[in-house]
């Protein structure tokens, strides 16, 4: 049996998808990844999988150059021949499923991993091209597989009739290895926020920045840090001279890229996403919940499926930085809080987003 995953970026099939494809393996499956050519490409064909490249704009909308990239992945599709494809992020979704079906696939799986900046802004462009998506996802996602990472995204597709409940599955995201994520003491010395995210302004990196200056400004002794790159494919990124420029004044540090994330956690005392932007359900936030970290997030879609408030950690109102460094405070000044709140999150992370559960769950689809 042959299965196809497809994604926007390298990055992500290798960060996100790269135990799901190892399971599919052992079981017998030859897996075949299609991504864009990045960084990671190589990472991924060193894990001893076939790699095909297939660029991509994620931006792009010019509609000679997106049917060419339709009609070019039809061919594709066709050459491999694959038993079942599985499709991340919604343009993969989109045109994999159209190809898909041309090829004459067995079984088409889709992972609404999050609905992004097209459902999160309000502009003209973004507004017109949500009112094509809704009208086209419907004949497109029949008789597919349609997996949601979040209630409110399953909602949203099943009341705007794209999607039959007969089809759709509920998957908690690409799971956590509670083996490596595990609980740590705190460290010593100033209590650090941290957030961790691609910057992209509407992961609310302004509203962080903002934050901090208030609780700075009242003498409570914190450091705020930002790990991650900034996206260049992405209109909403957070350009490289700011980060710099914060960094050198002092108002936040700026890590940059980290690849070991659970040494960044082991030096953090609290983990914020204060996102706005239509989150899938976000890694960062399952992870800082296994490592036993209180975590602060915004009442957004997917951000407050991970959080049970006042169990595990805070939800404020998006775009609120009032409210944020408020509930950034009351954890700051509260170390039994934080030591509380940290132990109730690696119990449910136990319970719901350990990898085995979510691997478990996905890998039935296949079945």
């Amino acid at each position: 049996m042959r299965a196809l995953l497809v994604a926007n970026t390298g990055w992500y099939l290798y960060n996100f998808r790269l135990p799901l494809a190892k399971a599919l393996r052992k079981q017998g499956w030859e897996v075949i990844l299609v991504s864009p050519v990045d960084s990671y490409s190589s990472e991924l064909q060193e894990q001893g999988f076939h790699w095909v490249p297939f660029p991509m704009s994620r931006k792009g909308l010019n509609p000679l150059i997106e049917l060419w990239t339709i009609i070019s992945l039809i061919r594709l599709y066709h050459r491999e021949q694959p038993d079942v494809v599985h499709h991340f992020t919604l343009k993969c979704v989109l045109y994999g499923t159209i190809a898909a079906k041309f090829s004459g696939a067995t079984k088409i799986i889709n992972a609404i991993t999050g609905l992004g900046y097209i459902f999160s802004e309000g502009g003209v462009k973004t507004r017109l091209l949500r009112s094509f998506l809704r009208w086209i996802y419907r004949p497109v996602l029949m008789n597919t597989s349609v997996v949601f990472q979040n209630t409110d995204d399953l909602n949203e597709f099943i009341n705007g009739g794209w999607v039959d409940l007969n089809q759709v599955h509920l998957i908690f995201g690409s799971g956590v290895d509670v083996d490596k994520f595990i609980p740590t003491e705190e460290p010593d010395g100033k209590v650090t926020v941290l957030l961790a995210s691609r910057m992209l302004w509407p992961k609310g990196i302004m509203e962080f920045v903002k934050a901090a200056g208030i609780i700075r400004s009242q003498d409570i002794n914190a450091q705020f840090v930002l790990v991650g790159d900034t996206d260049l494919g992405n209109p909403d990124a957070v350009p490289l001279e700011m980060l710099k420029s914060w960094n050198i004044e002092g108002l936040v540090q700026w890590w940059g890229w980290v690849d070991n994330m659970v040494s960044a956690y082991q030096k953090a005392h609290i983990v914020c996403l204060p996102s706005y932007y239509r989150e899938g359900l976000p890694r960062v936030l399952i992870e800082a919940s296994a490592m036993g970290r209180p975590i602060v997030t915004t009442d957004s879609p997917g951000c407050r499926e991970v959080v049970h408030a006042g169990e595990n950690g805070l939800i404020v109102p998006a775009h609120d930085e009032q409210a944020l460094a408020q509930a950034l405070k009351k954890l700051i000044l509260d170390p039994e809080l934080r030591k509380k709140m940290g132990k109730q999150g690696r119990t449910i992370a136990l319970r719901d987003y350990s990898l085995s559960i979510i691997l478990e769950k996905t890998l039935s689809l296949y079945a």
